[in-house]
């Protein structure tokens, strides 16, 4: 049997009934990676040696009646996380020789949980685009048509699963950064909850990794399948031991509703800043009779959505203000300039993003103050509803642009250009408040390339949308190889 599409869940029940080892796992997957990834460029950092020998080791432990979440399975983790021993660059050139002391927070319990780490995979320069190349590694292709990304920043680990290398991976997400990468290549990830994953370690070189939890930023699991997503949550759940941990751990609430029937869901597939392309569209219309199929509640419209023009400057301006904080003095004091020659009547997000470049700490603090406000908006949305249904970006994957200047880009979306950046607004919708956001497989364009929607739940309770893409994942089929 080949084993490499085969998902974590699936690979545990073979080992533990020995019908298969993790040495063998693994060679089967180093050998995959060695044939198919010239192409592809997901590993960016292989580790195989130490990976051979994590799997005789667990192997070993399995041979002494050891049992563990993820024992002897394969697996990457993005190049941002910090292994010791490996380089960790963020794709930065000024430090592709950094090598950190010490595994971050997640990649020790990825190994406590007894996973074999293949390697690295491939990430944008400073984890800040929505594509994944830079100049150390080089370019990230999209498994189903080379000639297109495959997403940003997590598209390294995208890229792995779809073309199995591995059964699952480690990201994370600011911009979208593990539910674009799964919608543009054909996989499952999850946005948690913001804090609830622990992400130290996971720190632009070269600073050290202490426990700061970013505004924002999460740290979440992909994989091939609904009930793999969870498993590894399950895993990477809880406080940092340093802060939090000492005081308290994790007990997630299950999910809302065990059975699709029982399901109220809101779809939404239009933007008012943006257009949405006709094969998301068709994306979200499927999930949606397909709910509608499983006797689920399905609503179009509801006054208690956040206004989501609202939400989508409060995203851009909470984002930007905190990535440019820390720009040098002379370049902020050109971009102050730049900000106070707009109109007052440029309300565009272009215009947004440059205002919110000189924030100022008073500025931030209004922004803050409107999120709470779209925070509650949400709780009260989520009193009447289980989840959203919506986009994750307008188009399938975009052929590479590589423009130095990304505020130069352009995306088509059906014969209209927009602003590259512009594309944010869906995955700023429940990362502006935090919220848990599942990204599942929704079909193919009809170019053939894979389309994805998200699953926005109630916060801290991840398992609800979780929950909900495994029934979905059941209805209307789930990962596919690239053909």
């Amino acid at each position: 049997m080949e084993w490499n599409f085969q998902t974590a869940e699936q690979l545990t029940t073979a080992l533990r009934a020995g019908e298969v080892t993790s040495a063998e796992l693994t060679d089967e997957a180093i050998a995959r990676i060695e044939r198919d990834d010239k192409a592809v460029n997901a590993i960016c950092v292989p580790d195989f040696d130490r990976a051979r020998a994590a799997a005789r080791g667990a192997d070993e432990a399995r041979a002494r009646g050891e049992d563990r979440p993820l024992l002897g399975v394969p697996v990457t983790v993005k190049e941002s996380y910090n292994m010791a021993g490996l380089p960790t660059t963020w794709g930065l050139p000024e430090h592709r020789d950094f090598v950190p002391a010490e595994d971050a927070v997640q990649v020790s319990r990825l190994r406590a949980a007894g996973a074999v780490v293949l390697g690295k995979t491939n990430v944008p320069l400073g984890l800040q685009d929505i594509q994944s190349f830079n100049e150390i590694y080089g370019t990230t292709n999209n498994p189903w048509d080379h000639g297109r990304t495959s997403g940003g920043s997590s598209g390294g680990s995208a890229a792995a699963l779809a073309s199995g290398f591995g059964a699952l991976s480690i990201g994370s997400d600011i911009a979208g950064s593990l539910r674009t990468p799964a919608h543009f290549c054909g996989i499952y990830a999850h946005k948690p909850t913001l804090g609830l994953a622990a992400p130290r370690g996971m720190v632009a070189p070269p600073a050290p990794p202490l426990p700061v939890d970013l505004d924002l930023a999460v740290v979440g699991p992909m994989a091939r399948s609904a009930r793999d997503l969870a498993l590894l949550l399950d895993v990477m759940a809880g406080p940092d031991p340093l802060t939090h941990g000492v005081a308290y751990d994790v007990t997630l609430p299950p999910a809302r509703h065990e059975r699709l029937d029982d399901f109220r869901v809101l779809v939404i597939d239009e933007h008012p800043l943006i257009p949405t392309g006709s094969a998301v569209r068709a994306g979200v219309n499927r999930v949606a009779d397909a709910l509608a199929d499983g006797g689920a509640r399905v609503e179009r419209h509801t006054p208690l959505l956040p206004d989501l023009a609202e939400a989508a400057t409060l995203y851009t301006q909470l984002l930007i203000s905190g990535s440019v904080a820390r720009f040098p003095v002379e370049a902020y004091e050109q971009l102050r300039t730049r900000a106070a020659g707009l109109s007052a009547d440029d309300q565009s997000l272009d215009a947004t993003r440059l205002r919110a470049m000189v924030f100022s700490h008073r500025d931030w603090m209004e922004a803050n103050n409107r999120r709470e406000l779209h925070r509650h908006g949400w709780r009260q949305l989520f009193a009447e509803f289980d989840a959203v249904v919506c986009p994750i970006t307008p188009t399938p994957a975009f052929p590479h642009d590589h423009n130095p200047n990304p505020l130069e880009r352009r995306i088509d979306i059906e014969g209209v250009e927009v602003p590259y950046f512009d594309q944010l607004v869906w995955a700023g919708l429940a990362t502006m408040p935090g919220l848990p956001a599942t990204a599942i497989p929704a079909g193919r364009s009809p170019a053939g390339l894979p389309v994805g929607v998200q699953l926005i739940g109630p916060m801290l309770e991840d398992r609800t949308p979780l929950r909900l893409a495994e029934l979905l994942e059941q209805k209307i089929g789930g990962f596919q190889a690239p053909r």
